[in-house]
């Protein structure tokens, strides 16, 4: 995995991790950047060396009271705000 985004960077892509511990929210990430979206394991989350290897770690902006999503509806959040982002960037 480390090695595939690393390819990734190679590439031209901004490599966003998602975490829930992270100050940026996704939306903040995704300003005029080619994203390519990290999310971690059903539970445990995402791996130290994994999130090592992102540009950028965000969060998606939840509720307090919540305190994760799991990775299947984390992930449809996330693409559908990537979708929107580069919509609106043109």
């Amino acid at each position: 995995l480390a090695r595939a985004l690393d390819e990734l960077a190679e590439a031209g892509y901004w490599r966003i991790g998602l975490a829930g511990e992270a100050s940026d929210t996704l939306g903040q990430a995704l300003v005029k950047v080619r994203p390519a979206l990290v999310l971690g394991a059903e539970g445990p989350g995402m791996r130290h060396n994994t999130g090592a290897h992102c540009d950028q770690l965000a969060r998606l902006p939840i509720s307090p009271a919540m305190e994760s999503l799991n990775v299947s509806n984390a992930a449809a959040i996330a693409l559908y705000a990537a979708a929107e982002a580069r919509e609106a960037t043109g």
